[in-house]
């Protein structure tokens, strides 16, 4: 597979115009804080066939690949939208994902195995914001162009078999989604039991909102299968039919293969369950995972409306900057007797130590 990657984003929309190619979206989601080396970053990378480092993602990020079909053929492009920053930055998924896109878009969210506290809220926040905005362009979509949302829909449950007994119980995502677990290798030493809250909970979230579930690590093993997987979003390859569903090793779950009756139930006492007042079965899992792994990092989480406040861009000499452009200006007027001003030039400190000297009040300035 011949794959190109480009960073240069005029060159993409050229590339855009060439209407003989077949275009495919995907957007990578993710709950790594800035400067994990092991997300959605090393993921494209390994997909496009670039050996370098991974960097930090800033805001959207944007790259392409091209899958050469043949001699003399235009190429495939997908394009590849990257969305950092955790949940601070959700407002920027309205840029790729529009009523002119989505009939080609991806969603891939990328989930950090190794920080259980701070996943279920990561996850919730991340998808809930995701599937507002796709229902409100679905639609957008459907005012003009009701045949194209029917095919969507059509598409996305051809997932799952007609005869499948959960059918009536989930609420899959109009377009494709993907989630995948990240450093699977901290998570597989975790205590058994806390694998198999996190294994069932994504299990069970995954199913319900019909997207295929995945874990992976450095391991070159796993790298490929992810990549098969994105080939096939990006490009309409063959999907994979396998599966493993053992809490002992990485899952691998194609979206309309598992069942709740194969999850079982949220592990807890059978006797709690009617403790918790759950409202629907996505909150009593919410409630159980969350008394095993309860969220530590809120404040971290929330959304933030301004980036440059955000702990994570921090940058010392700029932030200073920053604070002393936002301090208030003081309107300073003092008025000299001529003697004291007849034979010296004054500065700016002395004229504000003056002020705050024994004597001078607070007259307003006209």
């Amino acid at each position: 597979m011949d794959l190109k990657l480009e960073k240069n984003l005029f060159s993409s929309l050229a590339v855009k115009m060439g209407v003989t190619e077949t275009e495919g979206n995907l957007e990578i989601l993710s709950s790594s804080t800035l400067g994990s080396r092991e997300g959605k970053t090393t993921i494209i990378l390994r997909c496009l066939d670039r050996d370098e480092p991974p960097k930090p993602t800033l805001a959207l990020e944007y790259t392409y690949g091209r899958r050469a079909r043949g001699h003399n053929i235009p190429k495939d492009i997908a394009h590849f939208w990257e969305l950092g920053g955790g949940t601070s930055l959700l407002d920027l998924i309205s840029i790729p994902i529009t009523s002119d896109t989505l009939r080609t878009f991806s969603i891939v969210l990328v989930l950090d195995l190794s920080k259980p506290n701070d996943l279920w809220p990561t996850m919730e926040n991340l998808l809930q914001a995701t599937k507002s905005h796709i229902d409100k362009m679905i639609m957008k979509l459907g005012k003009t162009n009701s045949k194209a949302v029917s095919e969507m829909r059509q598409k996305i449950w051809s997932n799952m078999q007609k005869d499948h007994p959960d059918r009536e119980l989930v609420d899959p995502f109009l377009i494709p989604l993907v989630i995948i677990g990240s450093k699977y290798d901290i998570f597989q030493d975790f205590d058994s039991e806390k694998r198999k809250v996190m294994c069932k909970t994504l299990r069970f979230v995954a199913h319900y909102y019909g997207a295929s579930l995945m874990f992976t690590s450095k391991s070159e093993a796993l790298l490929l299968k992810i990549r098969g997987v994105i080939n096939q979003l990006a490009f309409g390859i063959d999907k994979s039919k396998s599966i493993c569903v053992d809490q002992n090793k990485p899952l691998f779950i194609t979206a309309g293969l598992d069942s709740l009756s194969q999850i079982g139930s949220p592990p807890v006492p059978d006797n709690d369950i009617g403790k918790l007042h759950a409202r629907s079965p996505m909150e009593l899992w919410k409630k159980v995972y969350e008394r095993v792994f309860p969220p530590k990092s809120m404040n971290t989480l929330k959304d933030t409306k301004d980036p440059a406040r955000d702990p994570q861009y921090a940058e010392r000499e700029v932030d200073e900057m920053r604070t002393q452009k936002d301090q208030p200006e003081l309107a300073v007027c003092i008025v000299l007797h001529p003697a004291w001003v007849q034979h010296h030039v004054w500065s700016e400190n002395e004229l504000l130590d003056l002020a705050s000297g024994p004597g001078f009040e607070a007259q307003p300035c006209s």
